[in-house]
């Protein structure tokens, strides 16, 4: 899901550092929930509905239809690409990855956006050689952004306690230390909400970066649907996202061993509230 398209030797004139790469990111993109708010710009649904992409191809299509500038070139607000926080990350993972620097999405829960709460989020994760480690960056959070919510900590370096990883939200509530009714999005909480995530997240590890309301195989639409049988799956599920590079053949057979947890060809979209097929 990364091929770059016709507009894949852009990539080569972006700038070098991620701070940078962050800011032509949110030039181009802008947050469809949060335009109205922040940023003053009405968005038609049709306009809204350009959060459905999802290959980074047509993402930057769809970009240079908007404004046929360069990608270097910021635009005025109205003149960006409708988005959730998954294109943000996609984008970014995509810069990273065509220079050969590891990347991926990672599907979880922001702590910092409405205090108490940790909200339905994704940030990209990318692998620092000279830190030698992975580090988290949230590529949607501009000025204007870091203005309203005020986060604590450098949005480059997002640490742990302020983005959840999905398979740590799942242990959390799963061990009592976290409530799972804290976690999800607008009326949708609870540990199903968290289920959905992981599932998500483990599918984002093996190169599926689906959007955040694709619903397939093993999600619920409520916490009773969750048995006991599929809390024990989840739980290894859980621990496997969130071990080290080492185990990343284990994430990948356990990926490919149940239909319930691999991507089928189409997925149902539930804010359309129809099937999709995910290839384009």
């Amino acid at each position: 899901m990364m091929a770059l398209g016709a507009h894949a030797a852009e990539f080569s004139a972006l700038p070098g550092d991620i701070a940078s790469l962050c800011e032509v990111i949110q030039g181009v993109l802008i947050h469809r929930d949060i335009a109205p708010f922040l940023y003053r710009v009405t968005l038609s649904e049709e306009d809204r509905a350009d959060a459905h992409i999802r290959p980074i191809a047509q993402m930057l299509t769809r970009i240079h239809a908007l404004d046929a500038r360069p990608l270097t070139i910021a635009r005025e607000p109205a003149h960006r690409l409708p988005s959730v926080c998954r294109h943000f990350s996609l984008m970014l993972c995509a810069i990273l990855r065509d220079r050969g620097i590891p990347a991926r999405p990672r599907c979880g829960f922001g702590a910092y956006f409405e205090p108490g709460k940790f909200l339905d989020h994704w940030v990209c994760e990318y692998w620092n050689a000279a830190d030698a480690r992975w580090i988290l960056v949230d590529a949607q959070l501009d000025a204007i952004q870091r203005k309203q919510f005020k986060p604590d900590f450098d949005t480059l370096d997002v640490p742990h306690d302020r983005f959840i990883i999905a398979g740590d939200a799942w242990k959390q509530c799963r061990s009592g230390r976290a409530d799972a009714s804290r976690f999800g999005i607008l009326d949708m909480h609870g540990l199903w909400f968290v289920a959905g995530n992981l599932l998500r997240d483990l599918a984002s590890l093996n190169r599926m970066e689906m959007l955040p309301w694709d619903v397939w195989g093993l999600m619920e639409m409520g916490d009773d649907a969750l048995t006991s049988e599929k809390k024990t799956l989840l739980d290894r599920v859980a621990a496997l996202t969130l071990a080290g590079d080492d185990k990343f053949g284990d994430v990948r057979a356990i990926y490919e061993s149940d239909d319930r947890l691999r991507v089928p060809p189409v997925v149902f979209n539930a804010l359309r509230n129809a099937p999709e097929p995910i290839a384009t």
